[in-house]
């Protein structure tokens, strides 16, 4: 018997691949776009992460037991803890605040707290309130407010749920509490800026009322409250946005814009008097983005609904982030100058007036531009969805983070051996067993 022949070298031309099997889903294919931001929960662990905890914990198996190192003990394991927890230092910040502000029996405006906990500048004995620098600590303090919320439902509340239904994938879990937590925000805040509207002059999105009675210097509590707790959502957003540890999504670069530009929105609305104008940008964004995390929750879950889902989506993405951002915008060039006052005023702090005009315009043409890039992703999705059936999803659940990043047209092929483009279930049993040796 003769000897067989040598092996040949691993090259590219000589390659066996397999062309996988793909399994039909109701999936969409990945609906990589909008502005939500990762929580500090579901940011990848680093090594340094890791090494520092293993310090920690193998500090505290060789604690001694003097004082010193008792006191040391009780540091590491806090450290520990918030590391695993990230929602417990913001809890202990606000039990401290609220357990001082509400047993001091002062609850005006003279408590230091007051700024804290609750809006300021009250009118009187009236629900209007006035606007000045102590709202900076509501929003700060609110900021902390939403870091709790968020990675206190995420890990104690949306993850065992999501677990409970079936889902494995350890990055899908990580999307889907994010998704889920979007979805119980915008329930909230969507219907809550609607029901704001809903009692002013500008329901349904009528334009001439924003700049009719500028400046709005006061403003209603609700409206207020709502603002305010708007500005501490995205402030907190971009907070998480600044320390993103993980690798960064394809849009990383377009979500930091919007970003940026909602904060100078949010800023100059309210300083500058057109918070009436921010209120339907909110309302835009909100309504938009719950059914933005509703379909991707769909998605991850492989559900039937997640088509119909998709298509209310689209729907409430081209008439909220466009059609009625667009109207906006022509009013700005059309109703800003002729509804209301058109002066530069500081001792009466009118701002409306040729310097905002184009700034106004600039913001919201901005914001426009990352909403119509994110129009052709969802275009794209789109063209799957509907002129090539169901998505076909070769990913598998045991899957890593990185290869969640992979297009699926990259993963439709392995390379195996020595020959190129061959279908391994059309090669015969004995040829793939001379192969094999």
């Amino acid at each position: 018997m003769s000897a067989p022949p040598p092996l040949k070298p691993m090259t590219s031309a000589n390659r066996l691949t397999v062309k996988t099997r793909s399994r039909r889903t109701s999936s969409v294919g990945k609906i990589d776009l909008g502005d939500t931001v990762p929580g500090i929960g579901t940011m990848s662990e680093t090594r340094e992460s890791r090494d520092d905890s293993n310090k920690r914990m193998k500090a505290l198996a060789e604690a001694k037991e003097n004082d010193m190192a008792l006191l040391q003990k009780f540091w590491l394991t806090y450290r520990e803890l918030s590391y695993r927890h990230a929602w417990l230092t913001p809890l202990m910040i606000m039990a401290i605040v609220y357990t001082a502000y509400f047993t001091s029996g002062n609850r005006t405006e003279k408590n230091p707290l007051h700024m804290f906990v609750a809006v300021s500048y009250r009118i009187r004995d009236t629900d209007m309130y006035g606007k000045g620098i102590k709202d900076l600590c509501f929003v700060f303090f609110y900021m902390i407010f939403f870091t709790f919320l968020r990675e206190f439902l995420m890990e104690c509340v949306i993850r065992p749920i999501t677990i409970a239904l079936g889902v494995t994938s350890h990055h899908k879990v990580k999307r889907m509490m994010e998704q889920v937590y979007a979805i119980i925000y915008y329930g909230f805040s969507g219907p809550a800026g609607l029901y704001i509207m809903y009692h002013s002059d500008l329901w349904l999105f009528k334009t001439a009322p924003m700049y009719r009675t500028y400046p709005d210097l006061l403003n209603h509590y609700h409206f207020k409250v709502f603002y305010l707790a708007q500005a501490a959502f995205w402030a907190q957003q971009a907070c998480v946005l600044v320390l993103q540890l993980e690798k960064p999504r394809k849009d990383y670069k377009e979500l930091v814009f919007h970003h940026i530009i909602t904060l100078l929105l949010i800023w100059s609305s309210y300083v500058f008097h057109f918070t009436k104008i921010g209120l339907e940008i909110y309302i835009t964004m909100d309504v938009s983005d719950f059914f933005l995390s509703l379909s991707k929750t769909c998605n991850y879950l492989d559900s039937a609904l997640t088509a119909p889902v998709f298509m209310t989506f689209v729907a409430s993405w081209v008439y909220l982030r466009h059609y009625v951002n667009l109207r906006i915008l022509w009013s700005v060039l059309t109703e800003f100058r002729t509804e209301g006052n058109y002066v530069l005023n500081f001792a009466t702090q009118q701002y409306k007036c040729w310097i905002s005009l184009p700034i106004v315009f600039v913001l919201i043409a901005a914001l426009q531009l990352v909403n119509l890039y994110w129009l052709g992703c969802i275009g794209r999705i789109l063209y799957r969805l509907l002129w090539k059936g169901i998505q076909k999803d070769e990913r598998s659940d045991s899957e890593s983070d990185d290869e969640e990043e992979v297009d699926n047209e990259q993963k439709n092929s392995k390379p195996i051996t020595e020959t190129d483009n061959i279908n391994i279930q059309d090669i015969p049993r004995d040829v793939k067993h001379e192969k094999a040796h």
